[in-house]
Protein backbone atom coordinates (compact mmCIF):
# COMPACT_ATOMS: atom_id res chain seq x y z
CA UNK A 1 0.00 0.00 0.00
CA UNK A 2 1.29 3.21 -0.79
CA UNK A 3 1.53 5.67 2.45
CA UNK A 4 1.59 8.86 0.30
CA UNK A 5 -1.82 7.58 -1.33
CA UNK A 6 -3.29 6.33 2.22
CA UNK A 7 -2.98 9.53 3.64
CA UNK A 8 -3.97 11.17 0.90
CA UNK A 9 -7.70 9.64 1.23
CA UNK A 10 -7.46 9.95 4.74
CA UNK A 11 -6.98 13.92 4.06
CA UNK A 12 -9.85 13.66 1.63
CA UNK A 13 -12.09 12.31 4.05
CA UNK A 14 -11.21 14.66 7.06
CA UNK A 15 -12.17 17.25 4.56
CA UNK A 16 -14.94 16.07 3.08
CA UNK A 17 -16.13 15.53 6.91
CA UNK A 18 -15.27 18.87 7.54
CA UNK A 19 -17.10 20.64 4.35
CA UNK A 20 -20.29 17.98 5.89
CA UNK A 21 -20.04 19.42 9.04
CA UNK A 22 -19.50 23.29 8.25
CA UNK A 23 -22.19 23.14 5.67
CA UNK A 24 -24.86 21.87 8.26
CA UNK A 25 -23.63 24.32 10.79
CA UNK A 26 -24.59 26.82 8.30
CA UNK A 27 -28.09 24.94 8.23
CA UNK A 28 -29.26 25.15 11.42
CA UNK A 29 -27.74 28.50 12.41
CA UNK A 30 -29.79 29.92 9.07
CA UNK A 31 -33.01 28.15 10.04
CA UNK A 32 -32.48 29.33 13.64
CA UNK A 33 -32.33 33.33 12.85
CA UNK A 34 -35.25 32.80 10.43
CA UNK A 35 -37.23 31.32 13.30
CA UNK A 36 -36.37 33.80 15.66
CA UNK A 37 -37.11 36.61 12.86
CA UNK A 38 -40.64 35.11 12.69
CA UNK A 39 -41.05 34.42 16.16
CA UNK A 40 -40.11 38.37 16.78
CA UNK A 41 -42.68 39.22 14.34
CA UNK A 42 -45.94 38.66 16.79
CA UNK A 43 -46.46 40.96 19.90
CA UNK A 44 -44.69 41.32 23.46
CA UNK A 45 -45.05 41.27 26.72
CA UNK A 46 -46.58 44.37 27.77
CA UNK A 47 -47.52 45.38 24.31
CA UNK A 48 -49.32 48.88 24.62
CA UNK A 49 -49.76 48.05 28.44
CA UNK A 50 -52.59 45.98 27.10
CA UNK A 51 -53.37 43.78 30.00
CA UNK A 52 -50.55 45.24 32.29
CA UNK A 53 -50.55 46.85 35.72
CA UNK A 54 -51.25 50.55 36.18
CA UNK A 55 -49.67 51.65 39.47
CA UNK A 56 -52.22 53.89 42.04
CA UNK A 57 -50.20 56.79 40.94
CA UNK A 58 -50.97 56.61 37.05
CA UNK A 59 -48.05 54.77 35.76
CA UNK A 60 -48.59 52.44 33.14
CA UNK A 61 -45.89 49.48 33.94
CA UNK A 62 -46.14 47.82 30.25
CA UNK A 63 -44.07 44.46 30.53
CA UNK A 64 -41.09 42.53 30.06
CA UNK A 65 -40.37 44.17 26.68
CA UNK A 66 -40.38 47.54 28.44
CA UNK A 67 -38.12 46.31 31.78
CA UNK A 68 -35.35 45.49 29.68
CA UNK A 69 -35.43 48.83 27.57
CA UNK A 70 -35.74 50.87 31.04
CA UNK A 71 -33.03 49.22 31.93
CA UNK A 72 -31.18 49.99 28.83
CA UNK A 73 -32.07 54.20 29.79
CA UNK A 74 -31.02 53.62 33.72
CA UNK A 75 -27.44 52.27 32.81
CA UNK A 76 -26.84 54.49 30.36
CA UNK A 77 -28.15 57.90 32.05
CA UNK A 78 -26.85 56.92 35.94
CA UNK A 79 -23.33 56.44 37.34
CA UNK A 80 -22.73 52.55 38.21
CA UNK A 81 -23.01 53.21 42.09
CA UNK A 82 -26.90 54.28 41.34
CA UNK A 83 -27.99 51.10 38.70
CA UNK A 84 -29.28 49.71 42.06
CA UNK A 85 -30.28 52.06 44.33
CA UNK A 86 -33.36 54.13 44.42
CA UNK A 87 -32.63 57.44 43.37
CA UNK A 88 -34.50 60.43 42.12
CA UNK A 89 -33.39 59.20 38.38
CA UNK A 90 -34.14 55.67 39.27
CA UNK A 91 -37.59 54.52 40.70
CA UNK A 92 -36.69 50.66 41.64
CA UNK A 93 -40.45 50.27 42.07
CA UNK A 94 -40.40 51.00 37.95
CA UNK A 95 -38.45 47.69 36.48
CA UNK A 96 -35.70 48.57 38.83
CA UNK A 97 -32.76 45.92 37.78
CA UNK A 98 -32.72 42.74 39.90
CA UNK A 99 -30.20 41.11 37.58
CA UNK A 100 -26.67 40.61 38.20
CA UNK A 101 -24.15 43.71 37.17
CA UNK A 102 -23.11 41.49 33.76
CA UNK A 103 -26.93 42.19 32.49
CA UNK A 104 -26.60 45.65 33.86
CA UNK A 105 -23.59 46.18 31.73
CA UNK A 106 -24.88 44.16 28.30
CA UNK A 107 -28.28 46.64 28.82
CA UNK A 108 -25.36 49.49 29.06
CA UNK A 109 -24.03 48.37 25.93
CA UNK A 110 -27.19 47.94 24.31
CA UNK A 111 -28.57 51.31 25.63
CA UNK A 112 -25.46 52.99 24.14
CA UNK A 113 -26.35 52.24 20.88
CA UNK A 114 -29.56 52.86 20.80
CA UNK A 115 -28.70 56.48 21.78
CA UNK A 116 -26.59 56.66 18.78
CA UNK A 117 -29.40 55.15 16.65
CA UNK A 118 -33.04 56.57 18.18
CA UNK A 119 -31.92 58.24 21.73
CA UNK A 120 -35.60 59.17 22.47
CA UNK A 121 -35.91 55.46 22.85
CA UNK A 122 -33.47 55.61 25.79
CA UNK A 123 -34.42 59.38 27.29
CA UNK A 124 -34.28 59.45 30.65
CA UNK A 125 -37.86 59.26 32.45
CA UNK A 126 -39.19 60.52 29.45
CA UNK A 127 -38.90 57.26 27.15
CA UNK A 128 -41.40 54.78 29.43
CA UNK A 129 -43.19 52.89 27.09
CA UNK A 130 -41.98 54.09 24.36
CA UNK A 131 -42.99 51.66 21.21
CA UNK A 132 -41.84 53.24 17.81
CA UNK A 133 -41.66 50.58 14.71
CA UNK A 134 -38.10 51.75 14.63
CA UNK A 135 -37.46 50.99 18.23
CA UNK A 136 -39.41 47.91 18.14
CA UNK A 137 -36.86 46.56 15.64
CA UNK A 138 -33.81 47.94 17.42
CA UNK A 139 -34.98 45.69 20.37
CA UNK A 140 -35.93 42.86 18.39
CA UNK A 141 -32.30 43.15 16.65
CA UNK A 142 -30.38 43.56 19.75
CA UNK A 143 -32.16 40.39 21.34
CA UNK A 144 -31.30 38.44 18.01
CA UNK A 145 -27.61 39.87 18.01
CA UNK A 146 -26.58 38.42 21.38
CA UNK A 147 -28.16 35.58 20.80
CA UNK A 148 -26.54 34.71 17.78
CA UNK A 149 -23.16 36.00 19.57
CA UNK A 150 -23.86 34.21 23.07
CA UNK A 151 -25.94 31.11 23.03
CA UNK A 152 -25.01 30.12 19.11
CA UNK A 153 -21.48 29.96 19.72
CA UNK A 154 -22.20 28.70 23.51
CA UNK A 155 -23.73 25.60 21.91
CA UNK A 156 -21.53 24.99 19.36
CA UNK A 157 -18.86 25.06 22.15
CA UNK A 158 -20.38 22.94 24.43
CA UNK A 159 -21.80 20.36 21.94
CA UNK A 160 -18.00 20.42 20.10
CA UNK A 161 -16.82 19.46 23.48
CA UNK A 162 -19.33 16.65 24.31
CA UNK A 163 -18.85 15.19 21.02
CA UNK A 164 -15.25 15.71 19.76
CA UNK A 165 -14.71 13.07 17.05
CA UNK A 166 -14.95 14.13 13.48
CA UNK A 167 -17.72 12.90 11.59
CA UNK A 168 -20.03 12.28 15.43
CA UNK A 169 -23.45 13.35 14.19
CA UNK A 170 -24.28 13.71 18.13
CA UNK A 171 -22.71 16.97 18.05
CA UNK A 172 -24.80 18.38 15.09
CA UNK A 173 -27.78 16.82 16.50
CA UNK A 174 -26.97 18.43 19.89
CA UNK A 175 -26.62 21.57 18.68
CA UNK A 176 -29.61 21.79 17.01
CA UNK A 177 -31.73 20.74 19.80
CA UNK A 178 -30.25 24.01 21.80
CA UNK A 179 -30.94 26.18 19.36
CA UNK A 180 -34.21 25.07 18.08
CA UNK A 181 -35.55 24.85 22.38
CA UNK A 182 -38.97 26.32 22.35
CA UNK A 183 -38.52 28.16 25.49
CA UNK A 184 -35.54 29.96 24.77
CA UNK A 185 -36.55 31.72 21.15
CA UNK A 186 -40.35 32.05 22.83
CA UNK A 187 -39.13 33.74 26.12
CA UNK A 188 -36.39 36.27 24.38
CA UNK A 189 -37.97 36.83 21.19
CA UNK A 190 -41.65 36.75 21.74
CA UNK A 191 -42.12 37.04 25.45
CA UNK A 192 -39.05 39.66 25.28
CA UNK A 193 -36.12 38.93 27.71
CA UNK A 194 -32.09 38.46 27.23
CA UNK A 195 -31.69 34.67 28.79
CA UNK A 196 -29.89 33.79 26.08
CA UNK A 197 -26.31 35.78 26.97
CA UNK A 198 -26.39 34.23 30.60
CA UNK A 199 -27.27 30.76 28.94
CA UNK A 200 -24.61 31.18 26.11
CA UNK A 201 -21.89 32.24 28.86
CA UNK A 202 -23.02 29.06 30.31
CA UNK A 203 -23.00 26.66 28.03
CA UNK A 204 -19.06 28.05 27.24
CA UNK A 205 -18.59 27.60 30.92
CA UNK A 206 -19.81 23.67 30.58
CA UNK A 207 -17.32 23.35 27.10
CA UNK A 208 -14.21 24.05 29.67
CA UNK A 209 -15.62 22.06 32.47
CA UNK A 210 -15.96 19.00 29.66
CA UNK A 211 -12.43 19.47 28.83
CA UNK A 212 -10.92 19.92 32.00
CA UNK A 213 -10.20 24.03 31.83
CA UNK A 214 -11.36 24.49 35.18
CA UNK A 215 -9.59 28.05 35.35
CA UNK A 216 -11.56 28.85 32.35
CA UNK A 217 -14.27 27.94 33.57
CA UNK A 218 -14.51 29.76 36.74
CA UNK A 219 -14.53 33.10 34.61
Amino acid sequence: VDPAASRHRRMAGHDSATSRRRLQVGVIVAASVLLRCAVGQYPYSGMGNEGGTVRKDGTKMFGDYEAQRHWMEITLHTPVREWYTPTKQNDLDYWGLDYPPLTAYHSYLCGWIFDKVEPASVALRTSRGYETPSSKLLMRSAALVSDVATLHIGAYVAALAAYPAQGDDRMITAFALVLMQPGFILIDHGHFQFNCVCLGLAAVAAACVCRGAMAEARV
